[in-house]
C-alpha cells in the first residue's frame, strides 16, 4: 500500500491500481472510490501506515504511544478528572509504587502530557490541554 495525493493535494491510501483508475482509500473517512491515475502522484515522502493514522487525531495517537497499559491511560484519566493532583495523594490514592508512579509521570511529561505544578504548596501535576482533548475524544467514542 503506497500513500498518493491527487491533484488538489489531497491524500489517499492506494489500494488498488489498472491500466486507467486506482481505486484509493480516504484516510479520515475510511470510503474508497476510484480515481484516474492521470490525476495521482506517489507521495514517497508519505508511509503509507502514517498516512492511515493520520485518521485519528493528534492528542489521541499521543496519548495512546504514551500509555503501555491500562493503568497508565487511567492514570491520565484521573488527573483529567481531578485536575491538579499532589505527588503525596497520587502515591496514597493509587496502586503504584513510588517508582513506576514516577517513571510515568516523566513518561507523560516528556511527551507533553501533563505539567508539573504546585498543589498545596508541594509539587504536583496536572493533564495538559492536549491531554483532556485526547480523553474527552475517547470518551465520546
Amino acid at each position: 500500500m503506497r500513500t498518493v495525493r491527487d491533484d488538489e493535494g489531497e491524500r489517499y491510501l492506494l489500494v488498488k491500481r489498472s491500466a486507467e483508475s486506482s481505486l484509493v482509500r480516504d484516510p479520515d473517512t475510511g470510503s474508497e472510490q476510484y480515481l484516474a491515475n492521470a490525476d495521482l502522484t506517489v507521495d514517497d515522502e508519505a508511509a503509507a501506515l502514517s498516512t492511515a493514522a493520520g485518521a485519528v487525531p493528534a492528542s489521541v495517537r499521543r496519548v495512546l504511544t504514551a500509555t503501555p497499559n491500562d493503568r497508565a491511560l487511567g492514570l491520565l484519566v484521573e488527573l483529567v478528572d481531578r485536575g491538579p493532583v499532589g505527588v503525596r495523594t497520587l502515591l496514597d490514592a493509587y496502586d503504584l509504587c513510588e517508582s513506576d508512579l514516577h517513571g510515568l509521570l516523566a513518561e507523560f511529561r516528556a511527551a507533553g502530557l501533563i505539567d508539573e505544578t504546585r498543589v498545596a504548596g508541594e509539587r504536583g501535576y496536572e493533564a495538559t490541554e492536549t491531554t483532556q482533548d485526547a480523553i474527552a475524544r475517547l470518551r465520546s467514542a
